[in-house]
């Protein structure tokens, strides 16, 4: 144990530090040249085993050789954890002040939340809902509706037939069957709104789908006249298209109703005075065409049971593709199946 060895074991650690370029690094130089097994730790542990005079003499110089060797790596600690803390705060910076990403909000289609929002109208009006299946019985869909043997709808360019055809099941053109299967199940007095989604064989287009949905109602009761009908309606408008809504009824023809009559409302935008340019809404005319409507045909109570001399009832239809697409200033029916969300997310959320 001479001092030149030691020496040159001290500066061997020195140079090992000073070349450390991180802490990982300077972690291996400490165990090297500070550890249990280092050259001036073993050193240290020979001094026990030198004679008397001699350990004190060996013990200042390893011990001071091992003083140099720990400071150095104190301060090679200190000068590698500040550049690891800039470099930190270079690379990992974060800009406070920018607005969080958020997750999206997901929005309900608009024709669930307009079709809830008119069953929700009838509701409050004191009527029930009705649901049926859309796999129907050509009975309850034609027949009990005083659809003759040959009307058209009852070909199959105008109605999907389930195969096989003599099996009597079409896929519902319209919700009213379940009028009168809410007759035959519930009897009379009956007051019963009925959404659902219907079929017909249409052509995919602005204006027509081959899969929609209707909202219908029903209501059998005494004395009730077209009078309690209008009323019906003129508030059911209100609550889709504002309060002031004024209403028309155009005679028609409709195989379960007589009279008939097509129901109009007064546009709720132009309110039907003279503008510059027509009213991209009503087409200028002042009135909407919104639905069909009339008394319930004697017919269509006698096949359900009812005795049309003792009941009267009135009932109505009209889709929530064309309720939606007024409330919301939609041209296109396309844009209701196409599944883009961007166009749910124009029209907010509702619940």
């Amino acid at each position: 144990m001479t001092e030149e060895s030691i020496e040159a074991h001290v500066a061997q650690a020195l140079e090992a530090i000073a070349r450390a370029g991180d802490l990982d690094g300077l972690k291996e130089v400490r165990l090297a040249h500070a550890g249990d097994r280092s050259p001036l730790a073993l050193a240290n542990r020979a001094i026990g085993g030198l004679p008397g005079p001699e350990k004190a003499a060996a013990g200042k110089l390893v011990g001071q050789a091992r003083g140099r060797v720990n400071q150095a790596l104190g301060r090679r600690q200190q000068e590698l954890e500040a550049e690891r803390d800039e470099r930190i705060l270079v690379e990992e910076a974060m800009d406070l002040t920018v607005a969080p990403g958020r997750r999206p909000l997901g929005r309900r289609h608009v024709l669930t939340v307009t079709a809830e929002r008119m069953a929700d109208a009838m509701v409050g009006m004191g009527w029930e809902i009705a649901e049926g299946p859309q796999v129907e019985a050509e009975w309850f869909n034609f027949d009990a509706l005083n659809f003759d043997k040959d009307h058209p709808a009852r070909q199959m360019q105008d109605t999907f037939f389930v195969e096989p055809a003599k099996a009597g099941l079409v896929l519902r053109t319209h919700t009213s069957p379940v009028q009168a299967r809410s007759l035959l199940e519930r009897g009379v007095p009956l007051y019963v709104a009925v959404p659902g989604k219907t079929f017909r064989t249409d052509e995919l287009d602005a204006t027509h789908t081959p899969v929609f949905h209707q909202l219908e109602g029903l209501a059998i009761d005494e004395g009730l006249t077209m009078a309690h009908l209008k009323g019906t309606l003129d508030r059911l408008a209100e609550a889709m298209f504002g309060a002031g809504i004024v209403s028309r009824l155009r005679p028609a023809y409709f195989p379960f109703t007589e009279p008939s009559a097509e129901m109009d409302f007064r546009c709720f935008v132009c309110r039907g005075e003279p503008t510059a340019t027509p009213c991209r809404t009503c087409g200028g005319t002042g009135w909407i065409e919104w639905g069909g409507c009339g008394m319930v045909h004697h017919n269509v109570l006698r096949a359900c049971g009812v005795d049309p001399e003792r009941y009267q009832g009135f009932a109505f239809g009209m889709g929530v593709e064309r309720t939606a697409m007024f409330r919301h200033g939609i041209a296109d029916m396309r844009e209701l199946i196409e599944g883009d969300v961007r166009f749910n997310a124009q029209f907010g959320m509702e619940i």
